[in-house]
Order: structure tokens, then C-alpha cells, then sequence
């Protein structure tokens, strides 16, 4: 059944001093989500926002508040984003091992929120085989996360193939895929054709002369793949 892609624009790249009025922007434009980029300075070199931040950001948004946790610690994290009004949480395979990445995503769920696990472009999927079967989403990441602006990494449609046909082995049919890095007018439709689901944008939306026609053309390259490869029997 066909699926409209849904955009999820990260503020990372937005006018951090006027986020209310391009949170409004991309509503009306039609995203899906407010793709909200959490970086700690230790899981990734660079530090961006934090629980107030999201905060504020739930009281200014109509549409979900996706958060991306690129932290060390979050386990001990986790509550305070749920209480802050997150919608979707996504925590990282590669700080979290074995049991502990089950319990994230019950805290997740326990929260009242929607859990995402994101694996780093060299991260073995088999990361993410755990916990599959409960999870809302994945996030496949077609850079390595830290700095917003870098290109898409080639190949990473393979991974998102890849996971799409985890998840049906799992019996998770209704686990939506996430693609974040480097994700534009002209890669968007390799992601699409192989099963994302969500595309996060950054600079591709914010930093076009017109960012409401940039997420549009987007979704629409989008839409285009899907229906073509629902045609040809993919995704």
C-alpha cells in the first residue's frame, strides 16, 4: 500500500533565532515531523540543544517533535526528553549494548512516546536485530552524525533495503524507516525506491532560497520513487 513520504526537517539548520517562525513555515509546507538534532559533545564532536530546548519547541509545534538523542548517556536521559514532550525518541545502537538498548526502548514506551533506534553509516544492522519487532522506527544514518551540511553517503540504500527486510522478518510490518544525512532533491529517491519512510532534511529545506517549494519538490521525488517501485514490486 502506497505511503506519502513524510519530511522531517531538522531545526539544526533552521535560524535558531527565529525557530518559531520556520517551525510554522515547514507546518504549512507539509512536514511530518520537527526533526530535533540532541548532540552532547561525547557521542558526537559538537554540542546543539538540550531539554529546555524541546520543551519550548513542544509548546510552538502542531506536528511531532522528533527527537534524535546523539548522546552518551541515554538511559539517564530518556525521562527528561519524555517529560519535555517528545514524540518520537531515538536513541543510538552504539551506546547502548545488549540489555540495555531493550530497556531504552521500553522507557520510550513506557513514556508514552514512539521509539526509534539509528544506526551509524558503518554500524552492522545486526545492531538493531534486538529490539526490532517493538520498534516504531529505525533510522538509517547516511552520514556520520555530528556536523549538519555533509554529503549522502553512497550505498546507504542498501541499508535501508536491508533493514526493511528485518523488520518483515520480524512481523513489525508497521515499522516506519527514517534516513537522515545528506538527503535532497536528487538522492531522496534512492532512499524512497528501497522503503524510507521519513526523510530528514536539513540544509536541503533551510538553506533553499524558497524552503516551503525545496520540501515539496522533495516529498515529491519522494512519492514519485515509492509509486514506481510499488509498480515494479519493491518497497
Amino acid at each position: 500500500m502506497f505511503k506519502p513520504v513524510a519530511i522531517a526537517p531538522s531545526i539544526l539548520s533552521a535560524d535558531f533565532m527565529n525557530l518559531g517562525r520556520d517551525i510554522a513555515l515547514i507546518e504549512e509546507a507539509g512536514a511530518g515531523y520537527v526533526h530535533v538534532d540532541v548532540m552532547d559533545g561525547h557521542f558526537v564532536p559538537n554540542i546543539t540543544i538540550g531539554v529546555p530546548h524541546v520543551r519550548q519547541l513542544h509548546g510552538l509545534a502542531s506536528i511531532p517533535l522528533d527527537v534524535h538523542l546523539m548522546v552518551s548517556n541515554p538511559l539517564e536521559e530518556l525521562p527528561w526528553f519524555i517529560q519535555a514532550g517528545a514524540d518520537v525518541l531515538t536513541v543510538h545502537a552504539e551506546s547502548l549494548q545488549g540489555q540495555w538498548l531493550n530497556r531504552a526502548v521500553e522507557l520510550i514506551h513506557e513514556g508514552g512516546a514512539r521509539a526509534c533506534v539509528a544506526c551509524k553509516p558503518h554500524t552492522p544492522l545486526s545492531a538493531l536485530q534486538p529490539v526490532i519487532a517493538e520498534l516504531d522506527m529505525a533510522l538509517i544514518m547516511s552520514v556520520e552524525p555530528g556536523f549538519s551540511g555533509q554529503s549522502y553517503i553512497e550505498g546507504s540504500e542498501q541499508r535501508v533495503a536491508e533493514v526493511a527486510a528485518m523488520a518483515r522478518a520480524a512481523g513489525n510490518d508497521g515499522m516506519l524507516i527514517e534516513v537522515d544525512g545528506g538527503i535532497g532533491e536528487e538522492t531522496v529517491g534512492r532512499v524512497c525506491a528501497a522503503g524510507a519512510d521519513v526523510i530528514v532534511c536539513g540544509n536541503a529545506v533551510f538553506g533553499a532560497a524558497d524552503p516551503a517549494g525545496a520540501l515539496a519538490a522533495i516529498a515529491r521525488r519522494g512519492d514519485a520513487a515509492r509509486l514506481a517501485a510499488l509498480a515494479e514490486g519493491g518497497c
